[in-house]
């Protein structure tokens, strides 16, 4: 948790002025349990909030500026009017924060003035544990609430997702703004991101612990294959409708009316990808109901399911991935690993007999670097709650 005086204090150093009228907001990193690559063709999904996050401290402005500035990146302070707000490459990270000012102007919430936002980051750039999804939702949030707004969490995570589509430019499904701004401590939520009906499912871990395994390969979504996954399983939809003329969505199938129809779809590549994501909604709704039967072993089993289907099918893990989660299902006390996220990158989840964790660390962390010459880090990650106003004093 951070140390809010400190942040208090480089608030002050940064914008001026006392610590009269600064609130301090707080949104989570998240973790996908399993379920990916389904949000954005509208399957289930089975994320978590994590325990750490991002901290904004804020305070209003006189005049119509935004002033941006971050504790990750000391240097760099930004100044932005909030008129005439576009999308620009060399704002980086600003244009987190900006693309929600922009998205709270198209639904007619105008700001009156300006802000002065410090943000803290405590989730790793490129981890693919959701730091734009996390920046945006505490945005959102704090500015509704200064502004005397409604705080509807659902609508925060639907606005803060159509701001990264819109403007960042980044196709992103609904799932990481969504469990950013909904999670709740101890619970993953079963999510449909179709019609975002949702339940929260305690994740009752017993003698296990959930441990992230960055593997400090640089992942960035822009300029990935994200995109073209996308246009692929349109492709799918569109080869489908011979067959269901009303499909939107390859989430709407079941898989077994995949399997009756999947001779439609012309080109094999696009064939492999929706494969993958019809049988990937049915792991998730599997996971679920042998996690309520406390059957962790089976969790484990549709975790390594999962991540060799996206190593094969959908061929977003590489090098790093691939070698990390062979690293872990060497060690004895290891149920499942699989990685997490969109991939290229970025994060591997690992369901591990607690008695097996330092282990864990140590052999994977020298596995992982024999093979890739990269450091790996590792995090016993706990599942915590979604976006709020830090009220409590440290």
């Amino acid at each position: 948790m951070p140390h809010y005086p400190t942040l208090r204090e480089q608030f002050i150093s940064r914008f001026g002025g006392d610590e009269s009228g600064i609130r301090i907001f707080e949104a989570p990193g998240r973790v996908n349990l399993i379920g990916e690559h389904t949000d954005y063709n509208g399957g289930a999904v089975f994320p978590a909030a994590l325990t750490f996050g991002t901290t904004l401290l804020i305070r209003p402005r006189a005049d119509r500026q935004l002033s941006l500035a971050s504790t990750n990146f000391p240097a760099d302070t930004r100044l932005v009017s909030l008129d005439g707000l576009t999308f620009t490459g060399d704002d980086d990270w600003t244009n987190y924060p900006k693309s929600v000012v922009w998205e709270l102007g198209q639904r007619g919430i105008e700001l009156p003035h300006g802000y002065d936002m410090l943000f803290h980051g405590e989730i790793p750039n490129g981890a693919g544990l959701s730091s734009s999804a996390s920046i945006e939702v505490v945005t959102a949030y704090a500015l509704l609430t200064l502004e005397g707004r409604n705080t509807d969490t659902v609508e925060i995570a639907r606005w803060s997702q159509h701001a990264e589509n819109e403007f960042v430019g980044v196709k992103c499904g609904i799932m990481d703004q969504f469990a950013v701004a909904n999670g709740r401590k101890d619970h993953a939520i079963l999510l449909d991101c179709d019609t975002l009906k949702h339940e929260l499912v305690p994740f009752e871990s017993g003698d296990c612990k959930l441990v992230i395994g960055n593997t400090n390969k640089r992942r960035g979504l822009v300029d990935s294959a994200y995109n073209e996954r996308r246009a692929q399983c349109e492709a799918a939809v569109s080869d489908l409708r011979a067959a269901f003329p009303e499909l939107t969505l390859l989430g709407q199938l079941t898989l077994g009316q995949y399997d009756e129809f999947e001779h439609l779809i012309a080109d094999d590549t696009v064939k492999n990808r929706a494969r993958h994501v019809v049988e990937e909604i049915d792991r998730v709704g599997r996971s679920v109901e042998v996690l309520r039967q406390g059957d962790l072993a089976a969790f484990g089993r549709l975790m390594n399911a999962s991540h060799d289907s996206l190593r094969d099918l959908y061929e977003v893990t590489g090098a790093e991935l691939d070698a990390m989660v062979a690293a872990a299902r060497e060690v004895p006390g290891v149920l499942g690993s699989r990685m997490t996220g969109a991939g290229f990158g970025g994060c591997t989840i690992s369901l591990v007999h607690q008695d097996a964790v330092e282990r864990f660390i140590a052999e994977v962390g020298d596995k992982y670097k024999a093979a890739t010459g990269l450091t790996a880090d590792f995090y016993v990650c706990d599942i915590g709650d979604g976006v709020h106003e830090a009220k409590e004093e440290i």
